[in-house]
Parts: C-alpha cells; structure tokens; sequence
C-alpha cells in the first residue's frame, strides 16, 4: 500500500513538472521520440489525410477525365441520390447486422484467449500456442478464403467426409443464410490471435500481488479472474470497444469482394463493396464518395457516443475527460 502512494505521489510529481516546461523544453526532452514517428507519422499522412481531399468528389458530378477542378459542383445531389436507392439502404443494413454478429461473436474471442494465455505456466507452450493463433494475420484474404473453400466448400474436407458416408453434403461457403457466421469464422480465425497481443499487454499491467494476495485468501482461479483480472483489464476492454463501435460500418472489403458472387449480392453487399461497384464500377464516382462520406460521418458520430458512455462507465475511453 505504501509502494503503490509513493508511486503515485511521484507520478503526480511529474506530472506537475511537465505541465510546468515550455514546449521548446518538451520539443528537446522528447526529441528522440519524436525522431521515431516521424515516418509512422509520414505514412499516417499520406495514406490516411491526403486522400480525404477526395472527398469534394461527393459534392460534385466528378468526371475523372476532368479532374476536381473542372467538375462540375453538385451540391447535395449526390446524397439525395443515394438516400433515394433502396440498394444503399440494404447495404447500410447488412452492415450493420454484420458489424452486430461480429461484434457479439468475435469480440470476446481475443480477451478469452488472452485470459487463456496467461494461465499457461510452460513458456514454451505459451511461444508455441502465441505463434499459431498469431500466423494467420500475415494471411491475405485470398488465401483465408482459399483454406476455408478447401475445407468446407463443395469438394471440401466436409463434404468429402459427408459423402462417403452416406451423410448429403453441406456446401457452407455458398449458402446465404449461413453467410454472415461464415465471415465472422474467417475473421475470428484470421485476426483474433493478433487482437490478444493489447489484451496481453493490459494483463501484464496487473499488479502480480493482487493475485498472491487473493491466492492467500483462498481464492481459486476462476475468482482471481474475475475479481482480479478481468476488472484489470476493463478499461483496454472499454478502449477497444470504443474503436470497434467507432469501425461498426467498415466490416471488410476485399472478404465480401471475393465471395460475392459465390452467395450473391443481396447478403453480401455492404457499404464498401456499394461505394465500389456503384462509384467505379457504375462510373458514378459522386455518389460512391458520398457513400463514404456517409460512412465516415456515423462512424465518428459513433465514436464520440461510445467515448461518452465510456466516460460515464468512469473509464478514459479514447482520450481522459477534462477536469
């Protein structure tokens, strides 16, 4: 206790002496760090801000031959279109009943394997079991799709089981009322080892005491867990539900690109595959960039409101609140 009030007093300490320096102090104290960003910080830019200059494109009749400047301005015809399509709606509906299944069904995948991990005492275990469920994130959606297809598709592992013993056969990979579990499988199998990395990290922060402490108290695994580490953890939890919440309407492109035809478009279309096949595809590029600026808009919207519930759950969320 004493330990944990001295930290905490020279935290405050600090803090307080950073609060006081001028920004050419700072700018100099943490000039190698900053050293270290600058190309995160470069790539951040030129791939994430640059393009959203793109964006006047939902407020004009864009023709890529003439260029921004010589498009012609639309105003908000572009959006009025797209609010007129019944295709765009269905599409905001599969994403969003997608973004719920995937939330419901993946989210906890990655903090009950980081749990898991935790409580393996071999290291060489742990290392080995780390590597597996991290290999598939290095995997493109091409070959993810590819290994499901081999095991589950027509002439896959499954059926060829089914088949030879007398059991029909089951072709998942085409079945439209089964595609929404099949995406969330692919993406559970694809990026939750790579997720427990922050759930990991959060675990290792707990104060190792806490556990010798309710250990001596009797306390067996299952209620250090949920006493200990689960409460450990909530406010990385609370932060990656806020980011997940915040991506809610971007539930993949390149996956549902691919299996498109193979189940067809009205379970399949979400709004980045709309943005792509009615804006290029459909050479119509206003309404496609007002698509995504749509997208963009609720997705921030989204954001903030998770923030402010995280807020009011007592966590920091995304940023802490001013006091």
């Amino acid at each position: 206790m004493t330990a944990t009030i001295t930290r905490n007093v020279k935290a405050e300490a600090g803090d307080d002496v950073r609060r006081r320096m001028t920004w050419r102090v700072r700018l100099r104290h943490d000039k190698s760090l900053i050293i270290m960003t600058l190309p995160a910080l470069a790539l951040i830019i030129a791939f994430n801000y640059l393009p959203m200059f793109g964006t006047v494109t939902a407020f004009q009749y864009y023709d890529y031959i003439s260029g921004f400047f010589a498009s012609p301005w639309a105003g908000l015809d572009n959006f009025r279109q797209l609010f007129r399509d019944a295709n765009f709606w269905h599409a905001l509906e599969n994403t969003l009943l997608l973004s719920f299944v995937q939330l419901a069904l993946y989210f906890p995948v990655p903090i009950a394997l980081a749990i898991m991990l935790n409580s393996v005492l071999s290291s060489k275990v742990r290392s080995f079991f780390q590597a597996v469920v991290y290999l598939p994130h290095f995997f493109s959606w091409v070959l993810v799709i590819t290994l499901f297809q081999e095991m589950l598709g027509g002439a896959g592992v499954l059926n060829h089981f089914l088949r030879i013993n007398d059991l029909g056969t089951w072709d998942v990979m085409t079945n439209p009322d089964t595609f929404k579990y099949l995406v969330t499988a692919q993406a559970v199998w694809k990026e939750a080892g790579w997720g427990i990395i922050v759930f990991l990290a959060a675990i290792a922060g707990i104060n190792p005491s806490l556990y010798e402490a309710a250990a001596a108290d009797g306390a067996g695994r299952w209620r250090r867990m949920w006493h200990i580490t689960l409460p450990g953890m909530r406010g990385v939890i609370v932060l990656m539900l806020v980011l997940r919440l915040g991506n809610a309407l971007s539930v993949g492109f390149e996956q549902f690109l691919i299996q498109r035809n193979a189940v067809g478009a009205g379970v399949s279309e979400v709004l980045d595959t709309y943005s792509y096949y009615y804006g290029v595809v459909g050479n119509n590029y206003g309404v496609g960039a007002a698509a995504g600026l749509f997208k963009g808009v609720v997705s921030l919207i989204l954001i903030l409101a998770a923030n402010k519930v995280a807020h009011a759950l007592g966590e920091d969320g995304l940023y802490r609140r001013s006091k």
